[in-house]
Order: C-alpha cells, then structure tokens, then sequence
C-alpha cells in the first residue's frame, strides 16, 4: 500500500478551483493506497504553509522530509499527484523538486509542464511542427509596444492573456484600442509575460488525453458555447456557458482535433491527463492552449467527458495507475 499526497492550493488566483479538484480526486480515488492531500499557501510576510489533511484532520507537512506525524505515527510520501493549477505546480516547480528529492509523481515532468504552462512558447513550439495556431505578439513587464503597432499587426477584436500565468484570471478579448492598455494592465497583474493573440471565430472544442495500457487515448470532445465574450472564469465556473459533450462538430473534425491532440501529448512528452484547447475555423482546427491540470471539481470539463466515454472516475484514475505506477 503507497501513500499517495494529492498537491493542491498554490499561489495564483486558481486556489480555490485547485482544492476543489483536489477533493473531487481524493474522493474518487481508486482502493488500495493511502490517500492524503497537501495544501500549500502562502501566509503573511510571504511565508508558505504546507498542510497534510488525512481523514478530515490537518497536519503540519513538513517540506524538506516530505512527511507528516499523526498520532505518533510518521507518513512519508511516497508518490505525489500535483493537481496544483498554476505556481508552483501547474508550472513544473514541484515537478523539478521531486525529481530532485527521488520522489515519483503522476504528472508531466517538470520541462513539460513549464512549457506547456506558458502560452506563447508552448505555441511556438508547436507551430514549429506545423500545428496551426494563432497569430500572436509577446510582451515582457515592463515593455510595452505602442496599442497602434499591435492592433495593426493582430487586428481587432484580439485576446490578452497572461503567458505564463493560468487559464482563467487576467484575460481580456479587447475590441477597441481604448481597451488594449487596461487590459495589459489586468493581465500583467497575474503573470510577468502577456500574450496578445489575434481573434480566431469559430467553434470552441476541448479534448482530453492520456496514456492507458492501450497508448495514447483521447476522451469525447466537448464544445464550449459561452453567454460571455470568451471562455473566462465566470463562463468556466459560475454557469456562463454550455459544455456540450459530445461537441457538435463532424466526424472529420472529430478526428483532425483527436488525431493533433495526441500529436501534442507525445510530442510535449506528457503524462497523465492533459486537455488541449481548440477553435475550429471554416474546417481548419488552431491550438489554443495546452492544460496539464486540467480543472477537476465535479462540474469541470473532463469528468464530463469521463462520464459521456461510459466511465466513472475512479475507472478513469485507476486507468492512469496503471501506467504511471509500474
């Protein structure tokens, strides 16, 4: 029996929407192991608070051993799951610890997930291999090009996103040269690199992917069909959009979408469950981002499409078990 400690909480704005997914897994956690989460945060005066909750009880964790003491009794992790969205786990900081400390861990590594994480070099990197993506300018704190010399470049409306921040905080879809600097401004807020993309209109699909026993496996796309302007943090968790599994699109996408989302798996050389963002336009489908810890609270995408593919979510972990635990 392995003690496994569940990562979550972090420093970005996703805390909250990382401890839910946290308890979504823990709870959901196929038999046999000992099973614990690990909260970190970060207190006053910058000081981080790293916390084991094992059976409804907290306890200090202590970072550096990698354990915890309950009732006299210390629990040494044995194999971590970060599920941590956005620093220090989403970014491969913790990745990179626990490769440094021997401590197995059921993610991508820590270059993959750093990669990935940032939206303009992953991009880059992909379109490298001929994998269409969008038009797009990266900007660096503190260096701003003038809102004339993008829009002319890009076009209006474009997006504004932090690059290497998460997926939910700090995006803007800006459609007028006025609303370029604020929103700069509020994506800056989150992350030291922007990335301001051209506007792709199309359908919005999302596919998730893994590695089974079987090879590289792809879950049934789900299309996102926003009330808001794009999909942000209202329309992903506040109930501003429809996620509609199996997504609306023909066979021939279906497949173009599953056939580049398992291109990227392997060719990021990723592990356990990734989910790759997409916009179909005219039949042409364009990378939007790359998600190692997808959201996994129970109204996230990706058990939806665990549920529409048939399986449960214990299944489905126990799927990754099989694989990332020989």
């Amino acid at each position: 029996m392995s003690a496994i400690g569940i990562f979550c909480g972090g420093f970005s704005s996703e805390f909250e929407i990382s401890i839910k997914s946290a308890k979504t897994i823990l709870e959901n956690f196929p038999d046999g192991h000992t099973v614990f989460l690990v909260k970190i945060e970060k207190k006053k005066d910058s000081e981080e608070k790293w916390t084991a909750i094992f059976k409804d009880e907290e306890f200090n964790f202590d970072p550096w051993n990698l354990n915890f003491h309950q009732n006299g009794k210390t629990i040494n992790l044995e194999t971590a799951l970060i599920y941590i969205h956005g620093n220090p786990g989403e970014n491969g900081k913790l990745q990179a610890y626990f490769e440094m400390k021997n401590i197995p861990f059921i993610n991508s590594g820590a270059l993959a997930s750093e990669l990935s994480f940032d939206k303009w070099y992953c991009n880059q990197f992909l379109n490298g291999f001929d994998i269409p993506v969008a038009k797009s300018i990266l900007l660096k704190n503190g260096f701003l090009n003038s809102e004339k010399s993008i829009i002319a470049e890009l076009g209006l409306p474009c997006f504004v996103k932090p690059a290497d921040s998460g997926s939910s905080y700090g995006i803007s879809k800006v459609k007028s040269e006025a609303e370029l600097k604020p929103a700069l401004v509020k994506a800056f807020a989150e992350g030291q690199t922007v990335v301001i993309e051209s506007f792709l209109k199309g359908t919005e699909v999302t596919c998730g992917v893994y590695r089974s026993k079987n090879g590289i496996y792809t879950l049934p796309l789900t299309e996102i069909a926003t009330e808001n302007d794009f999909f942000d943090y209202e329309a992903k968790y506040l109930g501003k959009s429809q996620e509609i599994t199996p997504a609306r699109v023909s066979e021939e996408v279906k497949n173009q979408v599953q056939a580049i989302a398992k291109n990227i798996y392997d060719l990021l050389n990723l592990r356990s469950i990734a989910r790759v963002d997409f916009m179909v336009v005219d039949g042409k489908v364009f990378v939007i981002e790359v998600n190692t810890t997808p959201g996994f609270s129970q109204a996230s995408i990706v058990p939806q499409m665990i549920k529409c593919d048939g399986k449960t979510i214990k299944g489905f972990w126990e799927e990754i078990l099989a694989v990332e635990m020989k």
